[in-house]
């Protein structure tokens, strides 16, 4: 698992994706949202607007990423 900062005080799912590194463009983010792929909290998630705030956790294939504000 890994940990990813953000300034505010949440962040949007599809943004988060982009920021992460674990997508190039909205458009795969979109696409990875729709096949089910991308977990928030243990729960399939296929909103790319859901906002996201400091303790998320967001799974794609063998990653994990918590949400950490600072």
């Amino acid at each position: 698992m890994r940990e990813v900062e953000i300034r505010d005080d949440m962040i949007r799912l599809g943004q988060l994706l982009k920021l992460a590194g674990l997508v190039e463009h909205g458009a795969e983010a979109k696409a990875l949202l729709e096949d089910g792929q991308v977990e928030v909290n243990g729960t399939v998630e296929t909103r790319r607007g859901k906002q996201l705030v400091d303790g998320d956790e967001v799974l794609l294939g063998n990653e994990i990423v918590r949400i950490v504000t600072r």
